[in-house]
């Protein structure tokens, strides 16, 4: 279809330029490099350029489009890398309704929400798994294959896939946090010896009513710490598997979410650098990542993220916790409580 399409474009008098890469749903942690698949395509004509670009369907009932690179002298030659609007990163879409309309005569089909489709397109850059790492993660540490290890994987994909059906309605996006990350980013997958599933949200975008979104989604509420104001993390329960979910505050060119010791009232405070968000794949969902991973990681667990660390104190342990003071006795029941 592309070299009937480019031949076609030629007889008409375009200029074409075609830009292929590897396709990433055939890599894996076995096949590091997929088979080369069209990209963009570039049609200039009396000083106009047309931008095709090619949305591919991954595992996680998403579009995909693969990141426009021009090999250099492209530029300046052929189309000015500013005029081009799609492809300066990867970028990932949900899957829009489409309608047929009619433009310059020509019979042709839009995404039914228009504005959706275009706010989407402003948030849209996504970051690939990377498979390389992670094989080589693997290659030192070799994942576990228990039957324990498969089921708590299968329990993390449920959750979070529930998670995400669950704050979509009320328009809170969230991002894999603490140790979900960092098993995003280090293998791939997730830490089988993690036990639960860490999510951040920024508490402005925090809705009163996302408990009860939680329970009538069949979760429990485990514990409700500190306020919106200050400090604020919940914890629900499915099955045997715990959902934290942890709420940043932004503090100038820094962001935190608070900790809280149940039994003491002691306060903690974990900061990061300033972070945007971004796209990227885990257990078959889409799913947002900080764009900054490793400067997340890093502030979080210090310079040897890479290394496999059974034991830890969500106290002591984070390279970027502080003490932050204590509630006072007088407002435990509110500020402190756990199911």
């Amino acid at each position: 279809m592309t070299a009937g399409f480019l031949l076609a474009a030629e007889q008409k008098g375009f200029e074409v330029m075609e830009l292929r890469g590897d396709d990433p749903r055939l890599a894996s942690l076995d096949t590091l490099s997929g088979n080369q698949i069209p990209l963009h395509f570039l049609l200039r004509l009396h000083g106009h350029i047309i931008q095709v670009v090619f949305l591919y369907e991954r595992s996680g009932n998403y579009l995909w489009h693969g990141a426009l690179r021009l090999k250099p002298g492209m530029e300046r030659r052929f189309a000015s890398f500013k005029r081009l609007d799609y492809g300066r990163h990867a970028g990932a879409y949900d899957r829009p309704e489409l309608v047929l309309t009619v433009l310059d005569g020509l019979d042709v089909r839009i995404p039914r929400n228009v504005s959706r489709f275009l706010s989407e397109q402003k948030h849209a850059r996504f970051l690939e798994c990377r498979h390389r790492d992670a094989r080589n993660f693997l290659q030192l540490y070799p994942d576990d294959s228990s039957p324990e290890a498969v089921e708590f994987r299968r329990k993390v994909k449920s959750l979070l896939h529930l998670a995400a059906r669950t704050l979509a309605p009320l328009n809170i996006p969230f991002w894999l946090s603490s140790g979900t990350c960092l098993g995003w980013f280090r293998q791939c997958s997730v830490i089988s010896y993690s036990r639960d599933v860490d999510i951040g949200i920024f508490i402005a975008d925090f809705r009163p009513d996302i408990i009860a979104a939680f329970r009538t989604a069949g979760l429990s509420l485990k514990h409700k710490f500190g306020k919106v104001e200050d400090s604020l993390e919940l914890s629900f329960l499915s099955e045997d598997v715990k959902l934290d979910v942890f709420f940043f505050y932004e503090d100038g060119d820094i962001v935190w979410n608070g900790g809280t010791q149940a039994r003491s009232g002691r306060k903690f405070k974990y900061v990061f650098p300033g972070f945007s968000l971004c796209w990227a794949e885990l257990l078959d969902l889409k799913v947002r990542v900080p764009c900054e991973t490793l400067d997340y990681l890093s502030a979080n667990y210090g310079p040897m993220w890479s290394v496999p660390l059974r034991s830890w104190d969500w106290k002591t342990s984070p390279s970027n916790v502080q003490e932050n003071g204590a509630w006072p006795v007088a407002e435990w029941a509110e500020l402190i409580q756990v199911y």
